[in-house]
């Protein structure tokens, strides 16, 4: 049996040896947002989840906006997919729609691996709630970003990562980037409020 927390493998995804896996260029399944959110559809996702998904998702497409002006080697579709499928394992544990656990984690990814979803989204189900326990991706980093700043939270280690991670994509210097990066981070936490008022279904 596979070990949920060890580092992608080249059969998941391109990763140079010893190091978290870098810029994908693969073929994922689902190929795009569509897809995913009709396959939660199909699982039975309640409306609850897929608005969570769509203000994530919200979260996710400013960080993308970003990361393309920036020039960042990232998978954009394995973000965007990504943050449809992250917490797909609630269709399994409703309770976790309104509160806090980590059950619908591994749930999550068991329940995408049957249905034919790629390794490298069906761990995002653990890697964006555990990304300090494991090696992960840019990709999988900003996942786990969105899924912090729509509601409104800050949560430095992750931001640092993420900064960390895009300066050496991009052979920079971090303190570069802190403060456009930085700026971006409170602008979309500053919606969070709001979204949360949208996330009541």
């Amino acid at each position: 049996m596979s070990n949920p927390y060890a580092p992608p493998t080249s059969t998941d995804l391109p990763a140079a040896s010893g190091e978290p896996p870098g810029p994908l260029d693969m073929s994922i399944n689902p190929a795009s947002v569509e897809d995913a959110t009709l396959l939660l559809a199909r699982l039975g996702a309640p409306p609850r989840l897929l608005r969570h998904v769509a203000l994530v998702s919200e979260a996710g497409e400013r960080l993308l906006g970003l990361a393309a002006e920036l020039d960042l080697p990232i998978n954009a579709t394995l973000v965007r997919v990504g943050i449809v499928l992250h917490d797909a394992g609630k269709i399994l544990v409703s309770a976790e729609l309104d509160a806090s656990g980590g059950e619908h984690e591994p749930l999550g990814q068991d329940l995408l691996l049957k249905q034919g979803v790629s390794p490298a989204l069906a761990r995002i189900c653990l890697s964006h709630a555990r990304w300090s326990e494991m090696a992960v991706s840019l990709e999988e980093l900003l996942v786990a970003l969105s899924d912090k700043l729509w509601k409104g939270v800050r949560n430095a280690q992750l931001e640092e990562r993420v900064i960390n991670e895009a300066a050496k994509a991009l052979k920079r210097d971090p303190w570069d980037l802190f403060v456009q990066l930085d700026s971006l981070f409170e602008d979309v936490a500053a919606g969070g409020t709001a979204r949360l008022e949208q996330s009541r279904v």
